[in-house]
């Protein structure tokens, strides 16, 4: 059932049609198969069994479709070399093309599928037309969909730049494509153009997926029409359940197993590949880093446990955190106690090196006499700073920058100091071993006297700080990465080295901590100084665009904008489409009375329409709940969507407008005359905003020698 009421009235009408087709007064083309079986497949309803076209039909078809491949190319390809220089986020995802080639690590917020981009944005206008072809059987609303994207000036902007929404988008379609036609082949299961669409769905959705995570919109997408297809052939009672099993393993095998085995794939690739050290490395734990070339902890050899008189170098799991760090230089009067800075720092050195000792023993755990003794869970120890011989110390004087939470300072002289340096250490993921492996533990301080637990807030401080990260003692007990803690660096005489090799993380540890670390890269994404973000109302109404490259009249200007024509034109299209999917799902429910060419008409609109209406929404309301910064570009998977929705719209309403005419060479040409008017305007309008795409030299907007002067229709446009 769609969730859409449009597209429920319909499926619980109980509407059954005679057999035979109905043929458009307009086409002659098919318009619906009545009488469907169950098991037909496709959301909300059952898609019409796939007609047999005349050698002639399909001819031109192909011809038709060849003209609107070689346009999508042109307009992607014209002009592609412009600008010379790089445009905005081309920064990161260019230069992640040479860090592959010289294979090393960088880390990135995004899976690493994405990384050919006019080409692939070149096919989203192909497989529009396709989709809406099969979901409409009608020519002029695939030819409408089809004109809507080619000539959207958003889209052509984005498909000309190294950024990953064209290849996202590539695979969203993809998948869009192959599962309505795999639902048109529902009357001959198990053949094998079935298993062929079948099986590109699930590559499709790995692939978007793979790109960004927003690909789970299009997954659930494919999963909603996975489960109303198996629902509907349990209602089928011609069909066994052995051949229902047969059903249910074809789509757990196609769409969960096999893009499974696909996606892990890459990234086991993508490790292959980026083995040497790199920018990424301090985004991911001391294991982690402990499998590239070049680093330091790769070979290394060290204690394997944790004991008194180690000195050791302590790393927060927090992502872009840093090491435990103290220096000589004393906090600034006014911030707490003007004791000597803890600070946590991104880079190896000295002033990172602590001896782990007993609370209550001054004695030299390094002495020979002395037998040796591992740190375990529960234990009480004082960190004493190597170069300064100061405690790690806490008190209840607020933190530097962080309210509620307490400063953490260097306290002692010599390694004596007070009560104030006792931290019980904690193991957050033993099992049943007590004692502190190096690397792999994962560890938190508590402090014993006020409760609180050591951790780095990530924020940065100010010059007198040295511009590091701010260390502080939180009394917010909950298990975060910004209070666990692992030890890298490990140095003791007295106990045997092992290689690191032997801690080394599988693939499949490596595989679930690279996305925790992708996750909260993403979530903890902050807009650039001066840098435009938006809010997912802005989008459809097509409020303020983002500018990519140049500002001034001497500037190459690049402006990323939708066709302001097209962008209303879809936004008029979804409230049409609402109000008029209501009226045809009350009136079926109300048992009024419809020619049965009428009726073909209302389940295109509300079936096929309710398809691409469903993957507007999947792609659109969720960004609503994110708390993320959000930018303009996130929207488009989206308008590829409203733009389908417009295509079947406006063709069925005007097959309805001729329904009510009698003349047959009238319905002809006010249905041609239609679809003509709209993608007539709709090229002329990519004629006026074109430059916002191709680039633009010289006056701004408000100078009437621009080439976009009197198109500044809203105050918020910046071109």
């Amino acid at each position: 059932m769609c969730p859409a009421a449009v597209g429920v009235g319909l499926a619980e009408s109980g509407l059954r049609l005679r057999r035979g087709r109905c043929r458009s007064k307009v086409s002659g083309a098919p318009l619906v198969e009545p009488e469907l079986a169950a098991g037909d497949g496709g959301l909300c309803s059952k898609q019409p069994s796939k007609p047999r076209p005349k050698p002639r039909g399909r001819a031109m078809g192909l011809v038709l479709l060849a003209a609107i491949t070689m346009l999508a190319f042109a307009t992607r390809f014209h002009r592609l070399h412009e600008p010379a220089h790089v445009c905005w986020d081309e920064t990161h995802f260019g230069k992640m093309g040479s860090y592959y080639i010289n294979r090393t690590f960088f880390f990135d917020v995004h899976p690493p599928l994405g990384k050919f981009c006019a080409f692939l944005g070149s096919w989203l206008i192909p497989f529009a037309y396709l989709t809406v072809l099969e979901l409409s059987r009608s020519q002029p609303a695939a030819l409408l969909a089809a004109a809507l994207l080619t000539f959207d000036t958003g889209c052509l902007t984005l498909s000309q730049y190294i950024l990953l929404d064209p290849i996202l988008m590539f695979f969203i379609m993809a998948a869009m494509l192959s599962m309505v036609k795999y639902n048109s082949y529902a009357d001959r299961p198990f053949s094998a153009y079935w298993w062929f669409w079948l099986s590109l769905t699930g590559v499709s959705l790995a692939g978007a997926l793979g790109v960004k995570f927003v690909g789970l919109f299009i997954v659930l997408h494919v999963g909603l029409n996975t489960v109303s297809d198996l629902w509907q052939l349990l209602g089928d009672l011609n069909l066994t359940m052995v051949t229902l099993g047969k059903h249910l393993a074809a789509r757990i095998l196609c769409l969960i197993v096999f893009p499974f085995i696909l996606y892990t794939t890459l990234f086991a690739v993508h490790f292959i590949i980026l083995n040497r050290s790199g920018p990424g490395d301090g985004f991911f734990s001391s294991a982690f880093q402990s499998r590239l070339l070049g680093n330091n902890l790769h070979n290394a050899s060290i204690p394997e446990h944790l004991a008194y008189g180690s000195v050791i170098t302590v790393k927060n799991l927090r992502m872009a955190s840093g090491y435990l760090h103290s220096h000589w230089h004393l906090y600034p009067e006014g911030v707490g106690a003007r004791q000597q800075q803890v600070t946590a720092y991104q880079h190896k050195d000295y002033n990172n090196l602590w001896i782990v000792k007993k609370h209550n023993a001054n004695t030299d755990p390094l002495d020979p006499s002395f037998p040796v003794e591992f740190v375990k869970h529960g234990d009480i120890i004082r960190l004493e700073h190597k170069e300064t011989s100061r405690n790690l110390h806490s008190h209840q004087h607020e933190a530097p920058m962080t309210r509620k939470h307490y400063q953490v300072t260097g306290y002692g002289v010599n390694g004596t100091g007070d009560s104030n340096d006792f931290w019980r250490i904690e193991v957050m993921n033993r099992k049943s071993e007590n004692r502190i492996k190096v690397l792999r533990s994962q560890i938190r301080f508590i402090h014993l006297a006020t409760g609180c637990v050591l951790g780095s807030s990530g924020k940065t401080l100010p010059k007198w700080g040295w511009e590091q990260l701010e260390v502080t003692c939180t009394p917010y007990l909950k298990e975060t990465p910004n209070s666990v803690w692992n030890v890298e660096d490990h140095i003791n005489p007295k106990l045997p080295n092992i290689s690191l090799d032997v801690l080394k993380p599988s693939f499949t540890e490596i595989l679930l901590e690279s996305h925790m670390v992708m996750i909260r890269g993403n979530s903890g994404l902050k807009p650039k100084e001066n840098e435009v973000t938006s809010k997912p109302w802005h989008w459809p109404i097509n409020y303020q665009g983002l500018r990519f490259s140049g500002v001034n009249e001497t500037d190459f200007r690049v402006y990323l904008l939708g066709n302001p024509v097209i962008w209303w034109l879809n936004l008029v299209s979804l409230g049409l489409y609402l109000f008029l999917g209501s009226i045809i799902t009350v009136s079926l429910q109300r048992g009024i009375q419809l020619t049965t060419e009428m009726k073909g008409l209302c389940q295109v609109l509300l079936h096929g329409g309710g398809q691409v209406l469903l993957g507007w929404l999947l792609h659109y309301l969720p960004f609503f709940l994110m708390g993320r910064v959000l930018y303009f570009h996130h929207y488009f998977p989206a308008m590829l969507f409203s733009s389908m929705l417009t295509g079947i719209l406006w063709d069925t309403v005007f097959r309805f407008c001729a329904c009510y005419l009698q003349s047959f060479s009238l319905i002809n040409w006010m249905h041609i005359f239609g679809i003509s008017f709209l993608i007539l305007g709709i090229a002329y309008s990519f004629y006026l905003f074109h430059p916002l795409s191709y680039g633009m030299v010289g006056p701004l907007a408000q100078d009437p020698q621009s080439p976009m002067a009197g198109l500044k229709w809203l105050e918020t446009w910046e071109f």
